[in-house]
């Protein structure tokens, strides 16, 4: 059976060329399987603190082998209203700064973690357990996020309005405070670049609480930031799971909160947030070519099935989808229940363990596609967060968009077709807030990423983030003389 202590992960194995740097406290050799890590894991006023009320200590895993590799020690109230504090301080120092000068200090983080893009992904790797390719992507995709804020940062402004009789008003686009970003598993080091970017842009402070089983790679961004100039104690992290969240959330001097992760969590941090949650995703297929059964496979299995908004629930038009090809026989727990309801696996259903000895205690998965599904059944309607495509036949466009939006959820939504009016028509009327035409789960940090319904709501990337990390003053200005309505 699948370990309790983690969600589900994909196999991953780091390439014989990764290098990471040895630092103080980290031991670490190329092969996997010797990494260890005895520094403390939360980051408090520009240095790595054990926090002051940790609670027990919690095991961090190494996926591919299973190993322990650190222990992580959950910030109580105290440690979480010490970090709260040293990012206040810091806010007071930096929402004075220019955007220019906020835009020098993203540039130089950014230009930092592309020179350490190995390291920083093979951290990722070890404590995620995906391909080093999908880490060194994820580490690609975050300094892009970086600079694509540094940017905006010197542009930030709000505008004059002209009023009678000579006078005016002005608009001010000013930070919000402390802002508390808590991030997920399946992509650690990206999620907090994607909140932390236009945070700072906007003059904010943050401190970032990452998923407790992957808190080691976010401590190499919070040492970014301080080493690129960053005043300290402007990005903070804390460890820990629902509890510390709890802390987080009910601060008093927290001005916003940024979540990515579960629905029901979610929900108990909805004010003041914006949130990104779960949700099987519908992809459809018009014409199921083999290039389009291809890109299926491809969306389905992207990070091991453990992204959010993958083609989990796939509509095909005709009777071709047999052309999606073998795949491995793979059956996890998680994956029991649509078989108990009456879903068919087609191919996958078994365990799978690595040849080589040291990966026999890894958390292995292998992909698996189900057919013979209704809509009802769990595993089209709610995300499954691992390889795991439900085939789903139909026979009109109108039948096929009725289905596609009848769930809670609403995070992204695919259609392949060559009749590119058909493709538009589709996306126009899919109830999701990520929708792709020929492509699949592109997330360019230009454009604005984030779900419908119970997907969550509020935006990550692109400018309309800024809305998210900053509020608007209007001034009215009297040039004239003032006169007494009394």
């Amino acid at each position: 059976t699948l370990p309790q202590h983690i969600p589900c992960f994909c196999n991953a194995l780091l390439s014989r060329g990764s290098n990471l740097k040895t630092r103080p406290g980290l031991a670490m050799s190329t092969a996997t399987g010797t990494f260890s890590l005895q520094q403390p894991l939360n980051y408090r006023a520009g240095g790595r603190v054990q926090p002051v009320d940790g609670g027990q200590a919690e095991d961090v895993y190494e996926p591919a082998t299973g190993r322990v590799i650190t222990k992580l020690l959950c910030s109580g109230e105290k440690e979480v209203d010490l970090a709260v504090q040293s990012a206040k301080a810091a806010f007071q120092t930096w929402s004075r700064t220019s955007g220019m000068e906020r835009c020098r200090v993203l540039l130089e983080a950014a230009r930092l973690i592309r020179e350490r893009r190995d390291e920083i992904a093979t951290l990722e790797t070890i404590n995620n357990g995906k391909s080093i390719f999908e880490a060194r992507v994820d580490i690609d995709i975050s300094w892009q996020c970086l600079e694509y804020y540094a940017g905006l940062a010197g542009s930030l402004a709000g505008e004059h309005i002209q009023l009678p009789g000579g006078s005016f008003g002005y608009t001010r686009r000013e930070p919000l405070g402390v802002c508390v970003g808590i991030g997920a598993w399946n992509y650690p080091f990206q999620i907090a670049c994607w909140k932390s970017a236009p945070a700072l842009a906007c003059g904010n402070a943050m401190v970032f609480k990452p998923s407790p089983f992957t808190p080691i790679s976010v401590l190499k961004l919070a040492e970014i930031f301080t080493e690129a100039g960053a005043p300290k104690g402007l990005f903070n992290v804390v460890q820990g799971g629902a509890a510390t969240g709890q802390f987080l959330c009910h601060h008093p001097d927290v001005a916003k909160i940024s979540f990515t992760g579960s629905v029901p969590t979610g929900i108990k941090v909805r004010a003041p947030s914006h949130w990104g949650t779960q949700g099987s995703s519908p992809l459809v297929i018009f014409t199921c070519s083999l290039e389009g059964s291809e890109l299926l496979k491809w969306a389905s299995m992207w990070e091991g099935g453990c992204v959010n908004q993958l083609g989990k629930c796939v509509n095909v038009s005709g009777t071709r989808a047999a052309q999606l090809g073998r795949m491995p026989r793979t059956c996890l727990p998680t994956f029991c229940l649509p078989l108990f309801q009456g879903a068919q696996v087609l191919c996958g259903g078994d365990l799978y363990v690595p040849d080589d000895p040291k990966l026999k205690n890894g958390f292995y998965m292998q992909p698996c596609v189900l057919g013979n599904c209704r809509d009802d059944m769990t595993c089209v309607q709610e995300e499954i967060f691992g390889p795991v495509m439900s085939i789903l036949p139909f026979d009109t466009e109108e039948e096929v968009m009725e289905r596609a939006n009848n769930t809670k959820f609403g995070l992204a939504g695919g259609v392949f077709t060559r009749d590119i009016q058909k493709a538009h028509r589709v996306v126009a009327g899919l109830k999701a807030g990520m929708c792709f035409i020929n492509n699949y789960n592109v997330s360019p940090v230009e454009l604005p990423f984030g779900g419908y319904k119970s997907s969550g709501f509020g935006r990550e990337n692109g400018r309309a983030a800024i809305e998210y990390y900053s509020q608007l003053k209007t001034v009215c200005v009297e040039m004239g003389d003032v006169e007494s309505v009394f």
